[in-house]
């Protein structure tokens, strides 16, 4: 029973909809309630049978009818289950799933008599102190259900504040560690009260005096207005504390609410018993309580804030800065102020405490409660008047701080010496910038120097801070543009990096005109780079800069065009001969951006010989066609409408919006967009099938044995020795095969979409897994019909080790109606039984020869005199049973080309593969009384696991037949 009920409730955890979709949420509620009431489940199941009603309530209570009678027959449960030490657990989760039902369901905002019920339950355990003198095992029932009526408290505010004397008293009574938990009850019930109160109109200190003494039933059964609950303010209450600058409902009590602060005070002594995150809480509600109350004064807290000041514990100390928030100059002096401001910068740089804990205690300072704050503030950080430079100093960031600290420090002190002057001066705020220009510089040298991708990152935030801050301090500015250039030069591949700092200068600081002067610096140490000292890589880094530079209308382009001209020309670059398309795709992309240029029309001339550049030599089809529709368009429309198609929406010479894409072409068209972009489908939409080609290898190894013709040695001499001396010669000739060749059809998946029906100019590229094979060349289709027969690929791999392999597979293309698609094709499996080959030898000799050159190698890889290093040649045995006839079948359908002797000789078949480069393996077979004897012998050991796998494979397909 129980290993059933775990795995269905392991079930709907995982996934609750895929579990009801085999059940209906009523037929396993009945399950779950009807097992709750077996006596003969033990508790641990009915524990576990609880948890769905706990994770889900709504999905198994779908209404709140369903919800109130869950609830009444899991009272039910709970009353008729026995009262010892063993249903402790049970009980505690059975408390859990009620609240858990009551509130998810509504019923405790609908006032409903199971929610009563439940609660008279609760307020009933609450009380009962009977385990004082026992062992506490049914405490722990007493503190569920006190967490229990906290949440319902909270989640229907007011709940319980008729019952605040009877709560009290509990909390006075209490002398066990559930004191902690009846004081947090105790508190959120007051706070919740009050809050209440101050809603109502003409309430006072009678009304406040009635409800602290109350003690009468729940909420909903008191006399009172029964808009009440209903008041869209009873909802789960936030925090009140808004700061000086705004008010909290108040309760004009006038100065007699004696009971309050009695109730506070006493509340107040005994929250140094409470655990650190506890006595937080409680403060935080009385804070709230006080704040709404008038007649109570922030005095109240005095006597508690020695201690507070002091704490080492962050909740208690962010409590203070919520009771400093609240009540300003009326409970904490100038004094105090300051204190507590020094705390902060000393706690913020403490060498003991954890990171997030020194990045807390520096938000507090940038959010810091001022008595007196001069700005209303409206969430943004600003500084206390208080944080002078020389109290900050020791916040100074270093290169030895971790990225997060480094960059909350250098915003921190970017904002002391940008609120203590300009940063020009001689003073202490202009030594302070300098330190922070020298910090960031010595952040870019760890850059240049190839420090980590952290460094990298935190490097740009830093200097973008520094920039936010002190854009308009030029000396700084235009240096750090200088050093970013240098930066550039010396490692392009942080091209995105300038391009995303550039970008946000220029959103978040609009006046300024910095990021304008880097482009234009990039540009120019760009176009004056020697071109010879450049990979292809850093052109790829180039175009992608010069591509953003473009869309600057206040940026002349003469330059970018002659970089343009003097990369793609193949007098001084063969990059446009290699047809490289990403780099192509990168050149046109540029010129897709002047095409758009203010400054078009002196550009016209140097780009239109660019783009019929592009179409006439480029070396890729793809980029010929769009250089030839660039080229149309530009000679053809006027600036006008061709700013109309091309930049749609962008504002001239302003920043173009960008939108990327495979090609990033014409993005902003919408009408060219889908002409001139690579589009990617959502499934393959053609696969590789491997065919039989048995007849098209005897065809390879026909044309292998005429190129090895032409070799001098024709004949092979008769002994085994000379006979693998003679073979060993042909290894130099040109026409000894090193690569295998495969056959796949291209044909189209079974899913059918009549866009891919014709297809055309398909190109295939490969991508290798592994370093067994060397790299493969695309290869090019013309075209792939569906009604047609579907063409044949021919797939040459050539080995670096002859072992199995994958082949990541996809390919471009274009459809009829002229959009290019990209896709990806299910991957190709290359198995080791692909790579093997009859012996290559010459047609002229016969299988006496090559009978001659099997016992050579079998006898050298046998002996220890061969010539191959001996250290890679090894046998073994593979045994299998197999009847005769399934032994004749398996040779002629898996051995026949590679058989060595003559088929007729049953008693032994000798079999040779060769593997190119230059493996061998040999294979001698005997039919014995019990078995048949598969005798290997390699010259590569490392073949010997794949070799083994195979015949498993080949062996265990007879068998089954």
């Amino acid at each position: 029973m129980a290993v059933s009920w775990a795995e269905r409730t392991s079930a709907f955890s995982r996934s609750p909809s895929r579990f009801l979709s085999g059940t209906t949420a009523e037929a396993f509620l009945a399950e779950l309630l009807r097992e709750l009431r077996d006596d003969r489940a033990s508790y641990s199941v009915k524990v576990l049978l609880l948890s769905p009603l706990c994770e889900h309530p709504t999905l198994l209570c779908p209404s709140d009818s369903v919800g109130e009678e869950t609830a009444l027959e899991l009272m039910s449960v709970f009353t008729q289950c026995p009262q010892c030490p063993k249903s402790v657990q049970f009980h505690c989760h059975l408390l859990l799933a009620l609240t858990s039902v009551l509130v998810c369901t509504s019923c405790v905002n609908g006032r409903s008599r199971a929610s009563q019920d439940f609660l008279d339950l609760l307020l009933q355990i609450a009380q009962d102190t009977g385990d004082l003198h026992g062992d506490g095992a049914l405490r722990s029932l007493r503190a569920t259900a006190c967490d229990c009526l906290r949440e319902l408290e909270a989640c229907c505010p007011g709940l319980l504040s008729q019952r605040l004397e009877l709560l009290g008293g509990l909390r006075h009574k209490e002398t066990s560690k559930l004191h902690q938990a009846y004081a947090g009850l105790h508190t959120l019930v007051i706070r919740n009260a009050v809050y209440q109160l101050a809603q109502e109109t003409g309430a006072g200190a009678d009304h406040l005096k009635a409800l602290l003494g109350g003690n009468t039933s729940v909420a909903w059964e008191a006399e009172q207005d029964s808009d009440l609950m209903n008041n869209k303010d009873s909802s789960i209450l936030s925090s009140l504390i808004l700061g000086p600058m705004s008010t909290a409902p108040t309760l004009q009590t006038g100065p007699d609410c004696k009971e309050l602060r009695s109730v506070l005070s006493s509340l107040l002594e005994e929250s140094y018993l409470l655990t650190p995150l506890c006595q937080a809480a409680l403060l935080h509600r009385l804070i709230e309580v006080v704040a709404m109350v008038p007649g109570v004064p922030p005095a109240i807290f005095r006597a508690q804030l020695l201690r507070l000041l002091g704490t080492s514990e962050v909740c208690l100390l962010h409590s203070t800065l919520l009771m400093k928030c609240a009540f300003t100059d009326s409970l904490f002096s100038a004094e105090d102020e300051a204190f507590i401001l020094k705390r902060l910068v000393v706690l913020s740089q403490h060498p003991l405490l954890s990171t997030p804990e020194k990045l807390f205690y520096m938000d507090c300072i940038l959010h810091f409660p001022e008595n007196r704050p001069i700005s209303c503030g409206d969430g943004d950080e600003s500084l206390p008047v208080l944080l002078t430079p020389q109290l900050s100093s020791a916040l100074l960031p270093t290169v030895f701080n971790d990225s997060a600290t480094m960059l909350a420090r250098l915003n921190l002190l970017s904002l002391v010496y940008l609120e203590e002057g300009e940063g020009e001066g001689d003073g202490e705020e202009g030594k302070g910038l300098a330190y922070l220009y020298e910090h960031l510089t010595s952040l870019l040298r760890i850059v240049e120097n190839g420090g980590s991708r952290e460094i990298v990152v935190t490097f740009f935030r830093a200097a973008f801070l520094f920039l936010y801050y002190f854009c308009h301090v030029e000396s700084y500015s235009k240096g750090l543009t200088e050093k970013l250039c240098e930066l550039y030069l010396r490692h392009t591949h942080l091209a995105p990096h300038l391009i995303n700092l550039a970008d946000q200068t220029q959103d978040r600081l609009s006046e300024s005109n910095w990021a304008v002067g880097l482009l234009r610096a990039l540009q120019g140490v760009i176009t004056e780079a020697p071109l010879a000292q450049l990979t292809l890589q850093d052109f790829s880094w180039h175009l992608k800069m010069l591509s953003r530079v473009a869309e600057e209308g206040e940026i002349p382009q003469c330059s970018t065009l002659n970089f343009l001209s003097s990369i793609i020309t193949p007098s001084s670059s063969s990059l446009c001969v290699s047809g490289d398309w990403r780099l192509g795709n990168s050149v046109l992309g540029v010129c897709q951006r002047l095409l758009v240029h203010p400054t078009l029309d002196s550009l016209l001339i140097p780009l239109a010989d660019i783009l019929q550049h592009l179409a006439c030599r480029y070396g890729d089809t793809d980029i010929q066609d769009h250089a030839r529709l660039y080229y149309t368009l530009l000679t053809t429309l006027s600036r006008e409408k061709l700013a109309g198609v091309l930049a749609q929406g962008a504002s001239e010479g302003g920043r173009q919006v960008k939108k990327r894409s495979l090609s990033c072409i014409m993005a902003e068209s919408e009408g060219l967009t889908g002409v001139l972009t690579v589009h990617q489908t959502e499934k393959p939409i053609f696969r590789l099938v491997e065919l039989d080609d048995s007849e098209l290898r005897e065809e390879k190894q026909t044309d292998h044995e005429s190129d090895l013709n032409t070799n001098e040695t024709q004949k092979c001499p008769g002994e085994a020795s000379a006979a693998v001396e003679a073979y060993r010669a042909q290894f130099h000739h040109p026409g000894f095969p090193s690569e295998i060749t495969l056959h796949y059809q291209l044909t189209h998946t079974e899913a059918h979409d009549s866009r891919f029906d014709q297809l055309f100019s398909i190109r295939l590229h490969f991508t290798l897994t592994d370093d067994h094979y060397e790299e493969l060349c695309d290869i090019s289709v013309p075209c792939l019909f569906r009604e047609r027969p579907s063409p044949v690929v021919k797939l040459r791999l050539k080995p670096r080790r002859p072992y199995p392999t994958t082949l990541h597979a996809s390919a471009i293309f274009t459809t009829q109606d002229g959009l290019s698609w990209h896709t990806l094709l299910p991957d190709v499996r290359v198995s080791f039984q692909q790579a093997f080959m009859p012996l290559p030898a010459p047609t002229t000799w016969g299988t006496g020869s090559k009978l001659n050159v099997f016992e050579g190698l079998w006898d050298e890889i046998c002996s220890e005199s061969g010539e191959k290093d001996q250290a890679d040649c090894t046998t073994s045995l593979f045994c299998c049973q197999l009847e005769e006839a399934a032994l004749g079948a398996l040779l002629e359908k898996h051995f026949l080309p590679y058989l060595i002797s003559d088929p007729s000789h049953e008693e032994e078949f000798k079999v040779l593969f060769f593997l190119p480069p230059r493996s061998h393996m040999l294979l001698k077979i005997r039919s014995k009384e019990d078995a048949v004897h598969f005798s290997i012998a390699t010259d590569n050991w490392q073949l010997l696991p794949h070799t083994s796998s195979f015949l498993l494979t080949v062996t265990s397909s007879q068998e089954d037949r």
